[in-house]
């Protein structure tokens, strides 16, 4: 039990304890988030707030996984390809947000240029993977694992690029990455531990306990956002998970709010193109609820509460 609780402790202690330098450190030099002019009007003055907060909450649940490694001998290629995936995703999102900073924007890479990275990360992941000789099937929910072979290295880049976009696009509400990354990680955390797999726990486990700390700083009104580098990073680092358990497919349920957000801005888009008509208000659909009069607070309790009864549900049908 000390293997993930250690870890979590300390990761969220490393974010709770520092987070306030590192906004001091940004608002002193007035580096802070640029909205986007399409969105809600009523957003204009979260302009200037800190982010990149993901750059400490990274820094701490690295630390404490290899610290965890080492002491309780799960530094295995699970625990250490996950660590990368998360700094890895993480740096790209950094980058992202850094070229927004400079040139005071919201556009950030080309979708090209982010693209490439993240491709090249889940690709390095499955070559690990596959050395490993970890299954090369989808876990379906009902029925036999559907064996792909090499195929598996396909669905590996898609679960991982298109995670970490779908994090990134729900990232739009104070607090709401933070409260539904923490529900995903803890629910994949308990997968984890029924499976015997300590050292995919003790990541998930100090994800969460990082997330807590931040949540105390991200909540409305928010003193710093994660910005790109925490939401691409958590969104990678979730979908690696899921396959690391081997129920990929769960994150579909679990992180459904996720998947919702993705799905209304294609829709949308679909829609327009096809139609030149809009389905939604406006999206991702976290704003659309907004643009029907709910406050940040009920659009991010909804969620939440969403987000917690898909995740409970989707750990009791593989926990038994």
């Amino acid at each position: 039990m000390l293997s993930w609780i250690v870890p979590a402790v300390i990761s969220f202690f490393i974010t709770l304890i520092f987070m306030p330098n590192l906004i001091h450190y940004f608002r002193a030099r007035k580096e802070g988030q640029m909205i986007r002019e399409e969105g809600p009007s009523w957003h204009e003055k979260k302009s200037g707030t800190p982010t990149m907060g993901g750059l400490l909450f990274i820094v701490a649940i690295l630390i404490a996984d290899l610290l965890g490694g080492v002491v309780f001998h799960a530094l295995t290629p699970s625990l250490l390809i996950s660590l990368f995936i998360l700094v890895l995703y993480g740096l790209v999102g950094m980058w992202d947000d850094s070229i927004k900073l400079f040139h005071r924007q919201n556009e950030g890479l080309k979708a090209w240029q982010k693209m490439t990275a993240q491709i090249i990360g889940a690709l390095i992941f499955a070559v690990v993977y596959v050395n490993e000789g970890f299954p090369l099937a989808i876990k379906l929910p009902f029925g036999p694992d559907l064996h792909l072979g090499y195929g598996y290295v396909l669905f590996i880049v898609f679960w991982l690029v298109g995670f970490s976009n779908a994090v990134n696009l729900t990232d739009g509400l104070d607090g709401l990455v933070s409260g539904l990354s923490v529900i995903a990680f803890s629910a994949y955390g308990i997968i984890a531990l029924a499976q015997s797999q300590t050292s995919v726990a003790m990541f998930c486990f100090s994800v969460v306990g990082a997330l807590l700390a931040f949540f105390v700083f991200n909540h409305k009104p928010a003193k710093i956002f994660m910005g790109d580098m925490g939401s691409l990073a958590l969104g990678g680092a979730l979908a690696t998970v899921s396959i690391l358990v081997h129920h990929e497919l769960a994150l579909l349920w679990i992180g459904i709010i996720f998947v919702c957000e993705t799905a209304s801005v294609m829709l949308q888009v679909a829609s327009f193109k096809l139609t030149g008509k809009r389905i939604f208000k406006m999206t991702p659909i976290h704003h659309h609820f907004e643009m029907l009069g709910w406050s940040e607070w009920k659009v991010d309790t909804v969620f939440w509460l969403i987000g917690l009864v898909t995740a409970i549900t989707g750990v009791l049908s593989i926990v038994h």
